[in-house]
C-alpha cells in the first residue's frame, strides 16, 4: 500500500507561483513513475506532469509546458511540481499518482494505481 499525501496548494494572483509537493509511503519510491493530474470543477480529470524513476525523463501537457516543472527527491520519498505564470486556467484539484508497476511514462490516469486525496489551487484574475 502506498499513500500520498500533497500539499502546497492555495490562492495565488495570476502570473504567480506555487510550489506542490506530494511525500510518499512506500520502500520503493524510487522505483515508482510519478504523475500530476488536475480536475476543474465539471471537468474530467486531465493530466499535467510526468516523471520517470529517475527524474531524467519528463512529460508534460502543451497547456502548462514552459511554465510548469516537475522534478523528485528519492532521498525525501518527495515529488514536487513547481507551477509558474499561473493563469486563472490553472484553477482545480491537483493531484499526485504512482505508478507502482509498468516503469512507463503514462500520461493518462488508468495506469496509475495509486492517488493522493488532492489540494486546490485557485488562480484569481
Amino acid at each position: 500500500q502506498v499513500q500520498l499525501v500533497e500539499s502546497g496548494g492555495g490562492l495565488v494572483q495570476a502570473g504567480g507561483s506555487l510550489r506542490l509537493s506530494c511525500a510518499a509511503s512506500g520502500r520503493t519510491f524510487s522505483s515508482y513513475v510519478m504523475g500530476w493530474f488536475r480536475q476543474a470543477p465539471g471537468k474530467e480529470r486531465e493530466f499535467a506532469a510526468v516523471i520517470n524513476w529517475s527524474g531524467t525523463s519528463t512529460y508534460y501537457a502543451h497547456s502548462v509546458k514552459g511554465r510548469f516543472t516537475i522534478s523528485r527527491d528519492n532521498a525525501k520519498n518527495t515529488v514536487y511540481l513547481q507551477m509558474n505564470s499561473l493563469k486563472p486556467e490553472d484553477t482545480a484539484v491537483y493531484y499526485c499518482a504512482a505508478d507502482v508497476h509498468s516503469g512507463v511514462v503514462f500520461t493518462t490516469p488508468r495506469p496509475y494505481d495509486y492517488w493522493g486525496q488532492g489540494t486546490q489551487v485557485t488562480v484569481s484574475s
